[in-house]
């Protein structure tokens, strides 16, 4: 079968694939995850939403995809990079192939690209735009190379590549958030939880209900005072895509919220409760995103395997003599992993303690988030 496809970056490298999924071009960031399984579960998570997922795990597509495992209504990714893409699945749960998902939601994904020579030049020339796209002729083109705006098939989408926006500076959160109100779990619980909506996973949701808890998720642009008049025990802060300093109306919800009600955040709901402490953020060169990312407990020196994606985090220099302190560090470049508040009941964590996929090292973080909630009753 003949190379159909491309993957053109905005430094003018080039990579060819083999096309699936939708048949149309799509631009964003380009960055990559190093989890060996749970494809659905990454392309459906609202994080990725504006971005190129470049898959590092051998096969992609062989057990299909299925209802049960969706972490939102459709994938959020804005195009797919594998190198090997198995069109027939083979499992029990399968309800259709992961090319029939990818083309329904209009994503184009591109298979038989060398993606650990793409990883390897992401990794050290950090993340970077790209656009995926048809190519119905490749002569004169090797399966990888370098090319500029001169070359008469790839120099216009080069200038594709060129003009998709960065993602500093872009609140994507309001993209994917709910529209309107929904709630997980027994009305009857014990707890009742508020989650702002800045791009939740549905194993949040999940593993909130499953440890005795009410959830209502709400928009992100819902005000203190609406949650406020809602009564919760505890208001969770939902992971999300983009920049964070841009979502200042979730900033200065959490400003208000501090002190009143325990306070939860994961992912892109620690960096807005970093930045509403007073901190700042900083873009990573090429992100945290798998499902091995090593981290320390402070106050114990415990290490967990995380779950983790992430383009940006807390810059430390920023809080120090603030009311937060460190509670995690990544043990691979020692950025800030976890917050604690000094006088008030709220933590967070950048990583994913709802692991899915992923290990299940820090599930206890949603025990420690009901005990919290208990105690502040």
């Amino acid at each position: 079968m003949a190379m159909n496809g491309i993957l053109v970056l905005e430094d003018g490298h080039y990579f060819l694939g083999r096309r699936f999924g939708a048949d149309t071009t799509s631009g964003g960031e380009v960055v990559f995850n190093t989890s060996p399984t749970g494809y659905q579960e990454i392309l459906t998570d609202p994080s990725y939403q504006g971005q190129i997922m470049t898959l590092t795990t051998a096969h992609v597509g062989n057990y299909g995809v299925n209802a049960e495992d969706m972490e939102s209504a459709k994938p959020r990714a804005a195009a797919l990079i594998v190198r090997d893409y198995h069109p027939l699945p083979s499992n029990w749960r399968s309800a259709k192939s992961l090319h029939a998902s990818l083309k329904e939601a209009g994503i184009p994904a591109l298979s038989s690209v060398d993606t650990r020579a793409l990883v390897l030049h992401l990794r050290d020339n950090g993340v970077l735009r790209g656009v995926v796209a048809s190519l119905d002729d490749a002569t004169g083109l090797t399966l990888s190379g370098q090319i500029d705006s001169s070359h008469p098939v790839v120099g216009p989408l080069l200038a594709q590549a060129r003009a998709v926006p960065p993602m500093t500076g872009q609140d994507l959160a309001k993209c994917v958030t709910t529209d309107q109100n929904w709630t997980m779990g027994d009305p009857k619980a014990p707890l009742s939880v508020v989650a702002l909506d800045f791009g939740i996973k549905r194993n949040i949701v999940r593993q909130l209900a499953q440890a005795g808890c009410h959830v209502t998720v709400v928009p992100a642009h819902t005000s203190a005072q609406e949650i406020l008049a809602m009564k919760p025990d505890g208001v969770l802060l939902s992971n999300g895509p983009g920049d964070p300093e841009p979502v200042t109306y979730g900033v200065e919800t959490i400003r208000t919220l501090l002190g009143q009600v325990p306070i939860f955040g994961i992912c892109l709901g620690h960096q807005l409760l970093g930045i509403a402490c007073g901190g700042k953020t900083f873009k990573l060169p090429y992100g945290h995103r798998g499902g091995n990312h090593p981290v320390r407990e402070m106050d114990t020196g415990r290490v967990e395997i995380t779950a983790q994606n992430h383009g940006f985090a807390i810059d430390p220099s920023s809080i120090n003599g603030r009311e937060v302190a460190i509670s995690h560090t990544n043990l691979n470049d020692d950025t800030v992993e976890g917050l604690r508040h000094k006088r008030y009941p709220a933590f967070s964590v950048q990583f994913h303690p709802e692991a899915s996929p992923g290990p299940h090292d820090s599930h206890h973080l949603f025990e420690r988030f009901v005990a919290l909630m208990e105690k502040h009753q």
